[in-house]
């Protein structure tokens, strides 16, 4: 199985922490919607037969297109891959961007999950990070998506904002669970270079964060939402039993993926490529017949490393057997001695061949899977 994923590099607005690829001009929208068919024309054998069961419009803000727009691609990827029955199609939206019209333009062309930018249910974390919704959009969107059929819904929150109190990030977590949203993604404020924020900060205009208040607020989201009965399925995601999001756990498990659009990523288990990140250059090369991507080859280190951290992200764990059976037995005995320190510290634990982080393990979750790479040295 694999997934496909589009990016719709365009925003109403920037939001201050955003690092992701997109413009606030949607001057080139409609060049970039006839350049995006052409992609899929370009990369059509990129999956070979393989059945696609998942289809992401991600962004950027893929809310922003129009019914027709979104109708093309959908033709167009479906005409051109062997898509499976009954397949996964999540499109991002903003809450300032979701009416009943445009709910049931997305049913019609086969949306069936929503995933939805809310962030925060208080408008001074919503204005520190410069959303272009308020508090009262965030829940008023939730509830019209519902009463239309959008049973499958997931939402964005961030937590650890100097605006946020412990009290406050409990509250908007019993907001969405009042809410009866039945997956949550949940993200600790990343201060990216290059972005607003950081530069804000840099010249003191904003408070940095506070990594002991995000880990308090992080262990807080584990303990509330499994007293909740959503399974903490991956580091950043929560679910209610069912709903746990079929194209990002395709991710974490190595299926391949095609990515189109500018700064799209794709992997077929071997090699990895990414598009470039400006509109106007991807537009002009796919009009002349390129994909204007780069490419790298994964050497089995960093295939043995990416395994180690995907693989430790999940609830499921890293599978000791798997590993040995995909690269060696040296490798796995490494890997076991390498992690016995952590197992001592409580931050792993062993279940029969899985080694899965903990909760105190989840708080360094990237740490520890850096310290498990296999360096060649």
């Amino acid at each position: 199985m694999a997934g496909i994923y589009i990016h719709i590099p365009f925003c109403k607005k920037a939001c201050h922490y955003c690092n992701f690829h997109f413009s606030t001009s949607l001057n080139l929208k409609n060049d970039f919607i006839e350049s995006l068919l052409k992609e899929i024309d370009l990369q059509s054998n990129y999956l070979n037969t393989t059945p696609v069961e998942t289809i992401y419009f991600g962004g950027g803000t893929p809310s922003l297109l129009e019914e027709k727009e979104l109708a093309r691609v959908m033709d167009k990827l479906f005409g051109s891959f062997n898509i499976s029955p009954g397949p996964e199609i999540t499109l991002e939206a903003n809450p300032d961007d979701i009416a009943p019209e445009k709910l049931a333009a997305w049913q019609s062309t086969g949306i069936n999950r929503l995933s939805i930018g809310i962030q925060s249910f208080f408008d001074q974390d919503l204005q520190w990070m410069n959303r272009a919704h308020d508090a009262s959009q965030a829940g008023k969107c939730i509830t019209l998506a519902q009463d239309a059929g959008f049973n499958n819904l997931t939402i964005d929150l961030i937590y650890g904002t100097p605006t946020q109190s412990n009290e406050q990030w409990l509250e908007n977590i019993q907001t969405a669970v009042g809410l009866n949203i039945p997956h949550l993604s949940c993200y600790a404020l990343t201060v990216e270079p290059g972005t607003a924020l950081n530069k804000m900060i840099e010249l003191h205009r904003k408070e940095a964060v506070d990594p002991e208040k995000q880990a308090s607020q992080f262990l807080l989201l584990m303990d509330q939402l499994k007293v909740y009965g959503y399974e903490h399925y991956e580091i950043s995601n929560f679910a209610k039993p069912g709903f746990r999001s079929r194209h990002n756990a395709s991710y974490w498990q190595g299926k391949p993926y095609l990515g189109l659009g500018p700064s799209a990523h794709s992997y077929n288990g071997h090699t990895r490529k990414w598009n470039i990140a400006n509109n106007a250059l991807y537009i002009q090369s796919i009009r002349q017949g390129t994909i204007p991507s780069e490419e790298e080859i994964l050497s089995l280190q960093q295939q043995l490393n990416e395994f180690i951290m995907i693989s430790l992200r999940t609830a499921e764990g890293l599978d000791l057997e798997i590993l040995e059976k995909k690269f060696s037995s040296p490798q796995r005995l490494k890997l076991e001695k390498d992690v016995s320190k952590y197992i001592e510290l409580g931050q792993v634990e062993r279940v029969n061949t899985s080694l899965r982080l903990t909760d105190a393990g989840k708080l360094f979750a990237d740490g520890i899977a850096a310290d498990l790479f296999e360096t060649g040295h």
